[in-house]
């Protein structure tokens, strides 16, 4: 008589699991309607800077959408990754500014440091009253930054002076849409 009440539990088991099942489901699909704050965040940063980049380009009628590239984007975002976090940089005060000395031992990191570097330096030479040099070295490159304004150079240091100028964003538009901002 035992045996009866056991094999009925068991037989139900899968039903039971059927049922939850559904239950989950319905409460994943009544969550995601439920009114909920503006979700921004795509979860990594390159991926939110693509994804951004990918809504501006569906959201204009005008995109030519045999020029966009925007794998060219994503590489531009390894090269930011790599500089911003694998990059060495050793930081020596000169008059009136500091040399910045970006290497690194790792092949993808120097390349992605004498991608950025000059770049960098060729779009924001003057901005700011700074006068900016690259050059390239054994494994990275140089930036050299001098101004009037000694210690906010020396406080912003190699990354926030990589950071200065609202330019990214335009920068990166520029790379999915095709075209090649580095040419000057």
């Amino acid at each position: 008589m035992k045996l009866i009440p056991l094999a009925l539990i068991a037989l139900t088991l899968p039903g039971f699991a059927l049922a939850q099942d559904e239950m989950d489901t319905n409460h994943a699909r009544h969550f995601i309607h439920q009114d909920t704050p503006q979700l921004n965040e795509g979860g990594q940063s390159a991926f939110a800077a693509i994804q951004e980049i990918t809504a501006a380009l569906m959201a204009n009628p005008a995109t030519n959408w045999s020029t966009v590239d925007v794998e060219a984007l994503r590489r531009h975002l390894i090269d930011m990754d790599n500089v911003t976090l694998r990059a060495d940089v050793a930081t020596e005060e000169i008059d009136r500014g500091a040399r910045f000395v970006v290497t690194s031992t790792d092949l993808g990191t120097v390349a992605s440091i004498r991608a950025m570097v000059p770049a960098h330096v060729a779009t924001m030479n003057g901005v700011e009253g700074w006068a900016m040099q690259a050059e390239e070295v054994e494994g990275g490159a140089i930036m050299t930054v001098t101004g009037s304004d000694t210690a906010r150079i020396r406080g912003l240091g190699f990354i926030g002076l990589m950071t200065v100028g609202m330019h990214h964003q335009a920068h990166h538009m520029a790379l999915a849409s095709g075209q090649n901002p580095h040419d000057h």
